[in-house]
C-alpha cells in the first residue's frame, strides 16, 4: 500500500497540470461554438471544406452547427490528449525505477514483483480516471454554458466513457513496453510512436473507406462518433473486445516485468 501512495504522490503535480490544460482545452474549445452555431460566417467554412479535409479534421459527416455535433469535433482532440497522457504515464511508471536508478532500493524490498506492478498499475489507473473525470466534470460545465438546444449529457457521458477505455488501452500498452523493452528509458518514445501511428491510421481510413480494416490497428477508431450523436450509444461487443486488450497488455506487463532483468 506503500508503493501506491508513493507513485500517486509522485505523480500529484504532472497530474494537476495534465487536468488544469484539459480543463483549458475543453473550455476554449467550447468557446469556438458560437462561431458556427449563429450559422454565420464560421458556419459557411465549414460547410464548403472538401470533405477530404473534413475528414482530416474530424468533421466527417458531423453537423457542427448544433451542440452534439460540435463536441463530437472538439471530442476528437480531448481523447488524442487523454491518449497521450496515458501512454506516457504507463511507460513512466513502470521504467522510472531504472531510469532513476532507484530499482535496487524497490526490488530490495520484501515484496514481490507482482505487487510492485500491481501498485503502480492502481495509481496509473487512479490518475487516469482523475483525469477523465476532470474532462467529464469541465464538459458538463462548458457545454451547459454554450447550448441552448437539447440537452446532450448523456452523449457526453458516452464519449467519456468511451474515452476512459482508449486510455486504459495506451496506458497498458505504454506499461508493456516499459516492462518488455531492453531498454525502458525508450519506452515512452516508443508508445508515443505508435500512438501517433494509430492515430494516423484513424485519418488514413477516414479518407479511404477501402482501408477501413485497418481500424482495429486504432484504438481511435474502436467507438464511432457519429453513432453516440446519432442515440446509439457503444457497441458492447466493442466495449468488451477493448478491455479485454487493456487485461491482456496488462497481463503481459506482469510477465514481462517478472522475467526482466533489472538494472541498477
Amino acid at each position: 500500500m506503500n508503493m501506491f501512495w508513493r507513485e500517486l504522490k509522485a505523480g500529484r503535480k504532472a497530474l494537476i497540470i495534465w487536468s488544469l490544460c484539459m480543463f483549458l482545452l475543453v473550455a476554449s474549445g467550447m468557446g469556438k461554438y458560437t462561431a458556427y452555431s449563429a450559422g454565420g460566417a464560421g458556419s459557411e467554412v465549414f460547410k464548403q471544406m472538401p470533405s477530404t479535409v473534413k475528414a482530416l479534421l474530424g468533421i466527417g459527416t458531423l453537423e457542427v452547427t448544433v451542440m452534439s455535433g460540435f463536441f463530437a469535433l472538439l471530442f476528437l482532440y480531448i481523447e488524442l490528449t487523454a491518449a497521450i497522457h496515458a501512454v506516457l504515464l504507463g511507460s513512466s511508471i513502470v521504467a522510472k525505477e531504472e531510469r532513476d536508478k532507484t530499482a535496487e532500493f524497490l526490488i530490495a524490498k520484501p515484496v514481490s514483483r507482482a505487487a510492485i506492478i500491481t501498485a503502480k498499475l492502481l495509481a496509473a489507473l487512479l490518475q487516469i480516471a482523475v483525469l477523465n473525470l476532470v474532462t467529464l466534470v469541465s464538459s458538463f460545465i462548458m457545454v451547459s454554458a454554450y447550448n441552448e438546444g437539447k440537452n446532450i449529457s448523456g452523449e457526453i457521458a458516452l464519449f467519456l466513457l468511451s474515452m476512459f477505455i482508449v486510455q486504459l488501452i495506451f496506458l497498458s500498452l505504454g506499461a508493456v513496453l516499459a516492462a518488455g523493452m531492453s531498454n525502458p528509458k525508450s519506452s515512452g518514445a516508443a508508445a508515443a510512436g505508435i500512438l501517433v501511428g494509430s492515430f494516423v491510421i484513424s485519418k488514413v481510413t477516414d479518407l479511404a473507406d477501402q482501408l477501413a480494416v485497418l481500424n482495429v490497428l486504432s484504438p481511435f477508431k474502436y467507438f464511432s462518433y457519429n453513432r453516440i450523436v446519432e442515440g446509439g450509444g457503444l457497441s458492447i461487443g466493442i466495449l468488451v473486445l477493448s478491455i479485454l486488450l487493456a487485461g491482456m497488455f496488462a497481463a503481459l506487463t506482469y510477465f514481462f516485468y517478472g522475467m526482466r532483468e533489472v538494472r541498477f
